[in-house]
């Protein structure tokens, strides 16, 4: 029997509008603290909020949107997001003082997080179910591409030309893809009159989709893993005399990921989750403790590249999990619910991981953060791993269920 197509136009031009969502947020992260502290005069730490306050208003924009998208609906969520991501952008272009680009970033943040869950719940949608693990595998390299290119333009355009021009470039980037959605087809769920009337009540359960809680939880505490390799890869490699190699670190990470997504997003779809993912908490480890030995480029790039299989796989095959074992009309409130706790992992890393270092180092940190992650492996067994069965693709006996209900229903 014949796969059902994956690479549809619809499936393209999502992809294409996430990557564009994504360079802007990469190109601004690596920027925006070097155009505080030079422009504005603004110490380092007030550097580090203007980074990070992006990052929190991503987070509570990705709950509200994960709850509401259905009722708004997709399309017009992901415009709403793109307007807000569009139009904060050229606010820009009026920064005087501090506490203005404080604020432009919060909005700037609240933009990105819509636009980027209301993409996600899109996708999952439009990849077809037989093929959901391979899908969002592809689907996630658009993310990928951005983190590899996104800094790298960001970092170069930093070096020759004005911050208002990068402004303008970023501008434009956002304008095509609020262009390239026009033409974007979506079709939206069915619901019925009890869902609807459920979805509208402020309770826990419409922020968060429970279903998929077990596999976000698993994110955040490997997020907050990986969280030490975003935050002092760059001092470690100052440290350790590996500076020249540590810059390309990123550029093999990403390559890995790309070459590795379809692969291991068809095991997942044909032989099941577990296949793909205790191979990424184990590779994941690998590197961490490869990383925390380095003493020659080589081996830097080496760690680099255990940690994109193990990472890139988990993000992607996770991201399938959260969605399988999740009802179809709650599709946005899984995506929401497993990267909202991923990225918070990632987010409140840097700060709880630094009174470590003094103590224990650069490498111990990582080899701690190794044996943080084999434990975390052993959790997901507990939490989902024992649960799936051998061979087939994560869709628990209980969603089946509940989907034929929602079926019958319609």
């Amino acid at each position: 029997m014949d796969e059902p197509q994956l690479c549809t136009k619809d499936f393209v031009i999502d992809s294409i509008a996430n990557f564009l969502i994504y360079v802007v947020y990469y190109i601004l992260m690596v920027i925006i603290a070097i155009y505080a502290m030079d422009k504005l005069q603004a110490s380092p730490s007030e550097a580090g909020f203007a980074a990070g306050i992006f990052i929190l208003a991503a987070l509570f924009a990705r709950i509200f949107t994960g709850r509401s998208i259905e009722q708004v609906g997709r399309k017009r969520m992901l415009y709403i997001g793109l307007t807000i991501y569009l139009l904060s952008t050229f606010l820009y272009f009026k920064i005087t003082n501090l506490p203005f680009l404080f604020f432009i970033r919060f909005l700037h943040g609240a933009g990105f997080g819509i636009a980027a869950t209301a993409t996600g719940t899109i996708v999952a949608n439009i990849i077809p179910k037989e093929r959901r693990g391979e899908g969002v595998g592809y689907y996630a390299m658009s993310t990928t591409l951005a983190s590899a290119i996104g800094p790298f333009l960001g970092i170069y355009l930093n070096n020759h030309v004005s911050f208002d021009m990068i402004m303008g470039l970023c501008a434009i980037l956002l304008a095509v893809s609020y262009i390239a959605v026009f033409f974007l087809k979506v079709i939206a769920p069915e619901l019925t009159e009890e869902q609807l009337n459920n979805m509208k009540q402020f309770t826990l359960n419409n922020f968060i989709e429970f279903k998929a809680l077990p596999i976000a939880i698993i994110g955040a505490l490997l997020g907050f893993c990986f969280s030490s390799i975003l935050s002092f890869l760059a001092p470690y490699t100052r440290e350790i005399n590996l500076i020249d190699a540590g810059s390309t670190f990123f550029v093999a990470y990403s390559v890995v990921i790309l070459i590795s997504r379809p692969v291991t997003g068809r095991l997942f779809d044909q032989k099941g989750e577990n296949i793909v993912m205790y191979p990424s908490f184990i590779l994941f480890a690998v590197g961490l403790i490869i990383l925390s030995q380095v003493h020659h480029g080589f081996v830097l790039l080496l760690a680099a590249t255990f940690l994109g299989l193990g990472w890139g796989t988990f993000l992607s095959s996770g991201q399938a999990i959260a969605i399988n074992v999740s009802p179809q009309y709650r599709m946005g409130l899984a995506t929401s619910t497993f990267f909202s706790l991923t990225d918070g992992g990632v987010g409140i890393g840097p700060f709880f991981l630094g009174f470590l270092v003094p103590i224990i180092g650069f490498r111990g940190l990582y080899v701690i953060m190794a044996i943080g992650t084999i434990t975390i492996m052993c959790l997901y067994y507990f939490l989902h791993g024992c649960k799936v069965k051998r061979g087939n693709q994560l869709i628990t006996e209980e969603v089946e269920a509940l989907h034929s209900t929602e079926v019958q229903e319609k």
